[in-house]
């Protein structure tokens, strides 16, 4: 079981003290399927509801890669729009879950972040990562567009920077831009290092109020509100999209260059 499981994904929880991880991984460089996002979501749900946890970690599993995203075989199989909107709805019912939840969560992220994976960090209430922690937003290079993520990305680092990625799909941002764009909040300069630091910034969250904690995240999040509607409609273009015959052509493009 523990095999299989290695080879269609999979997302762990490890309760110690008032701290959740939550582990994803999809050996696709933790490309995301609609599975595991479906997955994702809930686990964060149930946790986020759990009075006794204090502070949330995500994180993905593997090494120098976060996230690649969208999970590209399944983007392939996709043949109507109805699909389309449900498979990237499954984005936005991650955010929705990271920003509903009661607790701040605390991304680490160890490597490249791709596409929807930069949705996933914008989304986490504080950000660490290491030096191999560069991002880009790759949807216009094969027809789409960051529809679902955009809001949440904007949120976190504003519209000009939005469309700086937006219009660079073929341009990996390092680390330090990054940072200083506001979606990291700290860069460390080994793997190692992160994980102390995100150990003493944990243990410091959970000596405070956690009735101060939740009243914060809620101050943090005003004005989403209305998130639930908005980003199943924004997958909804995306689901259009991704059955256009141009976008297919390029997808399969795509693929065949990385073989």
């Amino acid at each position: 079981m523990k095999k299989l499981n290695q080879e269609l994904g999979y997302v762990l929880t490890d309760m110690q003290g008032k701290v959740a991880r939550i582990t994803f991984y999809h050996p696709t460089h933790n490309a995301l399927p609609a599975t595991l996002l479906s997955r994702l979501a809930a686990v964060i749900r149930r946790i986020g509801k759990n009075t006794a946890i204090q502070v949330i970690i995500l994180q993905s599993a593997g090494d120098r890669t976060f996230c690649a995203g969208a999970n590209f075989d399944e983007l392939l199989t996709i043949q109507d729009e109805i699909a389309g909107k449900t498979f990237f709805s499954g984005f936005a019912h991650v955010i929705n879950a990271i920003r509903l939840a009661r607790q701040p969560i605390i991304g680490r992220i160890h490597g490249k972040a791709i596409g929807g994976a930069v949705g996933l960090i914008a989304a986490c209430d504080y950000c660490f990562a290491n030096e191999h922690a560069e991002i880009k937003l790759s949807e216009l290079s094969i027809g789409l567009g960051p529809f679902v993520i955009a809001p949440v990305v904007q949120r976190k680092i504003g519209l000009g920077k939005l469309t700086e990625l937006t219009f660079n799909p073929k341009q990996f941002k390092t680390a330090q831009w990054s940072l200083e764009a506001g979606l990291y909040q700290v860069v460390c300069g080994s793997t190692a290092l992160m994980d102390q630091e995100i150990g003493d910034f944990c243990l410091q969250l959970t000596s405070y109020s956690a009735s101060a904690l939740m009243a914060i995240k809620k101050t943090l999040w005003k004005g989403a509100e209305n998130w639930d509607t908005l980003l199943l409609n924004q997958a909804e273009i995306t689901g259009k999209l991704v059955v256009d015959k141009k976008t297919k052509t390029l997808l399969k493009r795509f693929k065949a260059s990385r073989k």
